[in-house]
């Protein structure tokens, strides 16, 4: 029996049902809103905003966690090249510390959609809602970076602008590790701690139960 050739395999692709249902109310402007380092034990959070034209779905933007290094970062190109504007917002480990990890998030949420250039007309959110609101019509979307394409692509730019950072710092602290986990509480990283104590770049807020 001749065999068959092999298929390409289908890559997910996040829909674009949530960019629609805010279409039909009349808004054109849709920027798609995510955060990436929400839970390591050092380096910053890192929120992205993107508004990507109606109606386009860029095959393999998808949840970033779902989507292999190698993609994403061919991706980032793709997304940037076509999206009508997008923006990051930095929090670090400091300011982290001092004001807490979910306020952390809302400010780097808030200078992404800050950072944009025109502004939304409506945003879409990853997560549940919570005391943050932002100034636009807004849905906070659970598992939005799996729905919602636009969030998607935010997820996207965000992981991949945060694993470049966290790159740079393992130049700087080579014995942490940092270029393989990107400062989330692995074993190796918990050893590293324990053997050479904390760096500027560890949360000290979230390093406590290391050391009990």
């Amino acid at each position: 029996m001749r065999k068959l050739p092999k298929m390409p395999k289908l890559l997910k692709t996040a829909g674009l049902e949530c960019e629609n249902s805010f279409c039909k109310q009349g808004y054109s402007l849709i920027a798609g809103i995510d955060e990436v380092g929400r839970g390591p034990l050092a380096g910053p959070v890192v929120a992205c905003a993107v508004i990507m034209p109606l109606g386009l779905q860029i095959a393999g933007v998808y949840d970033s966690k779902a989507v292999s290094e190698k993609n994403r970062i061919a991706l980032v190109e793709e997304i940037k090249a076509n999206a009508i504007a997008w923006s990051l917002g930095w929090v670090d480990q400091d300011l982290i510390d001092e004001i807490n990890i979910l306020q952390a998030v809302y400010l780097a949420m808030s200078k992404a959609i800050e950072g944009l250039s025109p502004q939304p007309e409506a945003v879409l959110i990853d997560g549940v809602a919570g005391k943050w609101q932002p100034e636009f019509p807004s849905e906070f979307i659970k598992k939005g970076d799996s729905i919602s394409h636009s969030i998607a692509a935010a997820s996207i730019l965000a992981k991949v602008a945060r694993d470049a950072y966290m790159l740079e710092c393992h130049e700087e602290y080579p014995e942490y590790g940092f270029d393989i986990h990107k400062g989330y509480g692995t074993k190796k990283h918990r050893d590293a701690i324990r053997e050479h104590g904390a760096c500027t770049l560890h949360r000290r807020t979230f390093i406590r139960k290391v050391f009990d």
